[in-house]
């Protein structure tokens, strides 16, 4: 859909989302339903979370809609983030081309980073030393760097969302399969075997949910709108 502020559909929710987030830094509510993350200026960050935990020995889908901005050289871009930082709910990472997520350099443990954790990136700026392709991409991170060595550009060089639309995201986890499964405008962009309780949060089953976002030099307005939330308890 064209960029047009939508009143959403909520599932298993109950109440106005106005109580549901704790925002950060240049977050804040549009409406009931959507949420901007940053303005469209230079050097914003904003973060949004959930203010329920998530049970990850329980299956969990959420779907939003998120506009990433009209303009094809702006940035930086949004992740969306699950993880059991000891900052909890005021847990940020850097900004620019990191996404209010993660840090310079994926060999460097300085600055500020979410971690433990995993995300999604919806990057919309290229970045060398996070291994960026010079298009618009999806990609899976772990532990506060958004360095990766693989992506989802629909093996499109000229891929952009910064196209003045709503995108449509949902995510998947499934316990059982301890699968992670991404889709983007009803394609599935990402699905990964991953033991999340073990491998990435040490044994903890509840963590912490929700968006961050940021912009540089270049900049686009940025935000997301729940649709569906699911919670198997």
């Amino acid at each position: 859909m064209k960029h047009t502020i939508c009143s959403c559909i909520f599932l298993l929710l109950g109440f106005s989302s106005f109580a549901q987030y704790h925002l950060i830094g240049d977050a804040q509510y549009m409406n009931p339903d959507c949420i901007q993350l940053t303005p469209d200026i230079e050097y914003s960050e904003g973060i949004a979370y959930y203010k329920t935990k998530l049970n990850l020995e329980n299956y969990f889908q959420v779907e939003f809609d998120i506009y990433l901005g009209d303009k094809d050289e702006g940035a930086d871009g949004i992740t969306f983030v699950i993880h059991d930082d000891e900052r909890q709910f005021d847990a940020y990472g850097t900004w620019g081309e990191c996404m209010g997520y993660g840090r310079w350099s994926r060999d460097v443990f300085y600055g500020t980073f979410i971690y433990p954790s995993i995300a999604v990136e919806f990057d919309t700026y290229q970045n060398w030393r996070q291994n960026d392709p010079p298009s618009d991409h999806v990609a899976y991170l772990e532990n506060g760097t958004n360095f990766h060595t693989s992506y989802w550009n629909n093996k499109d060089d000229d891929f952009n969302l910064e196209d003045d639309y709503m995108h449509n995201f949902r995510f998947r986890w499934e316990p059982d399969l301890k699968q992670i499964s991404v889709y983007l405008d009803d394609k599935l962009v990402y699905r990964g075997i991953r033991d999340l309780i073990k491998d990435i949060f040490n044994g903890q089953k509840y963590v912490i949910w929700g968006f961050t976002a940021s912009t540089g030099r270049k900049h686009n307005l940025q935000y997301f709108c729940l649709r569906t939330l699911t919670l198997n308890k």
